[in-house]
């Protein structure tokens, strides 16, 4: 919620007084309190506006003009309940009280429509050689590869900025000079950026093992460097929260059609003839949410993939679910997946 103290006008203030006070602030609204700062009414530009139609003085006290009934919200509602009752009224700003009516913050429209920010690291694997992407990858990690005009590790970030993460652990082993000399610490994102370095390869999960031991105790998303998504990381990890995992996995409907008669046999004898069938798999992403509790089975320098982390995980009676997404996703693991990014940038991504 925004301060609030620059605000609050006194009754007896001017009416002159407080349009200033309006014009400094920018928040398109003042709240008249008294000297508890319990809410009396609040007052807005169109409030004066139209005052002054109806002659009233610039130095009348602006008591004469406030809304002596505004529209508030209790400091127990949420940002989506603030949201809607500002969407439903045509509200720029609405003010938060307690149940003493004493105000405890104002919710701007702006505000509320913004992402909640949330504590929960963002691992990203991009330590890869990119093999299959040479000459492109000679010196520069697959990660870093331009998609458009900004390199596909960052359209990754800035997606999970839009939906609210700032705290990110970058695992490099390839060139990671390269890739630290173009994010840094991600002040220039506003987030923070950390980054943990393979000495040697350690597969998909041995590098989970790498990060600090002193992590919040709450759910890490991890994935593969490569990937250009338009997923919905904040429906993932309430998914996540919500079925209870320990581990989740993001997966895709995958559909294969056999253009040809499959026929099944035993010992020789054909037990069924299915022609040309179209079989449904789910696929890996490559995109995880992970409890503490499963992180805390790697041991430092483990090498280990993700797959026998989780099979390892589910042997010792942990929750692992999937979540299924229907957003944009492509691997970028060969030249014709690259070639594929550079077309789907312009539909799936804004460039800024």
């Amino acid at each position: 919620m925004q301060d609030f103290t620059n605000i609050i006008v006194a009754p007896t203030d001017s009416i002159r007084y407080t349009m200033r006070i309006l014009d400094s602030e920018a928040l398109r609204i003042a709240l008249i309190c008294d000297k508890q700062t319990s809410l009396l009414g609040t007052v807005t530009d169109g409030d004066i506006r139209r005052a002054l139609l109806r002659d009233a003085n610039m130095d009348d006290p602006i008591s004469c003009v406030m809304n002596t009934k505004p529209h508030t919200a209790s400091i127990s509602t949420t940002r989506t309940q603030r949201l809607k009752l500002m969407q439903e009224y045509e509200l720029t700003a609405i003010p938060i009280i307690n149940e003493d009516r004493r105000v405890v913050g104002v919710e701007t429209l702006h505000q509320a429509m913004l992402p909640e920010k949330k504590e929960n690291p963002v691992f990203i694997m991009a330590g890869g050689f990119g093999t299959r992407l040479q000459p492109l990858t000679d010196h520069c990690p697959k990660p870093m590869l331009r998609v458009g005009e900004k390199p596909m590790l960052e359209h990754l970030i800035n997606q999970f900025i839009f939906h609210g993460f700032c705290n990110f652990y970058i695992s490099t082993h390839y060139l990671p000079e390269v890739i630290k000399r173009y994010f840094g610490d991600g002040s220039q994102w506003n987030v923070k950026i950390n980054y943990v370095h393979e000495e040697q390869p350690l597969g998909t999960g041995g590098a989970l093992g790498l990060l600090p031991k002193n992590l919040p105790d709450l759910p890490i998303i991890v994935m593969n460097g490569d990937v250009l998504t338009k997923l919905n990381y904040s429906h993932l990890l309430q998914h996540h929260m919500s079925q209870k995992f320990d581990a989740t996995m993001c997966v895709r409907e995958d559909e294969h059609y056999v253009p040809f008669g499959v026929i099944e046999t035993k010992n020789q004898l054909i037990t069924n003839m299915v022609e040309k069938p179209t079989y449904n798999y789910k696929i890996n992403t490559g995109i995880y949410v992970l409890d503490p509790c499963i992180i805390a089975n790697i041991q430092t320098r483990q090498k280990i993939d993700m797959p026998t982390l989780l099979d390892q995980s589910l042997k010792q009676g942990k929750r692992i679910g999937t979540y299924t997404s229907y957003d944009y996703w492509l691997d970028i693991g060969q030249m014709k997946d690259y070639q594929k990014a550079q077309l789907d940038i312009k539909t799936y991504f804004k460039e800024s």
